[in-house]
């Protein structure tokens, strides 16, 4: 079976930095790594990596054995940040059709309709972004990220700004992906969010994975007492 996901000796550099240093890892179909961290660990730029946002230094990384930063490959990809990035001037629907169509997708205004439920924020598709709140402007997000139904989803503290609902709707999404057979990596500081998603789990330090298992029969109480002891 094709890994969804796979790193190879992945290194990123910033001069004498290495914010990625060595990472080798993959993910099958339903596979989600929770990937922890403290701040400046090299989560982020590992993401930006798998999505053919930056350029290795050395190493390699691919999606669906297609070589990254070849548009095939990226274009399997979807990115949740807490960064919104979308055009204020925009509705939210508009947002999340510009992606569809980008896509190609053959029912673009479908796809965004289903993408915008999802999110439940369907009620207010039709406002300007820069007139929602923070929260809804993170469902419009994350709507416009998934539109195209990714085979694999980089989830960078994907949690950030929604309320209650909006955390509900997403975890929904993300479990609705994973168990379609895609491929998620959630970038989270919450341990009990991130595990409780996870069919991996690993900590990474200084650009590096201290630790990468299984999720499986990983007990919340130890791990977050073996987490700081990795971080301190």
């Amino acid at each position: 079976m094709t890994a969804r996901v796979e790193a190879t000796d992945l290194v990123r550099a910033f001069g004498a930095r290495r914010a990625v240093d060595g990472l080798t890892f993959s993910l099958a179909p339903g596979d989600c790594l929770a990937l922890f961290g403290p701040n400046g660990a090299g989560k982020t730029t590992a993401l930006r990596l798998l999505a053919g946002l930056l350029t290795p230094s050395s190493g390699r990384a691919s999606i669906g054995g297609v070589a990254l930063p070849k548009p095939d490959a990226r274009a399997r990809v979807g990115i949740i940040s807490h960064r919104g990035m979308l055009y204020d001037a925009l509705t939210a629907r508009e947002n999340v059709r510009f992606s569809a169509a980008l896509h190609g997708l053959a029912d673009p205004d479908g796809a965004t309709q289903h993408a915008l439920e999802q999110l439940r924020i369907a009620d207010r598709a039709d406002v300007a972004v820069r007139s929602l709140s923070r929260g809804l402007q993170q469902r419009a997000a994350i709507a416009r990220a998934i539109v195209h139904a990714p085979d694999v989803l980089l989830a960078d503290e994907p949690y950030t700004g929604l309320d209650e609902q909006g955390g509900a709707a997403l975890t929904a999404l993300l479990r609705d992906r994973r168990d379609a057979g895609a491929a998620l990596i959630v970038v989270t500081h919450h341990l009990q969010e991130g595990l409780a998603l996870a069919t991996h789990a690993a900590i990474m330090r200084g650009g590096r994975f201290a630790r990468f298992e299984r999720a499986e029969g990983i007990k919340g109480d130890r791990y977050a007492a073996e987490y700081r002891e990795l971080v301190a």
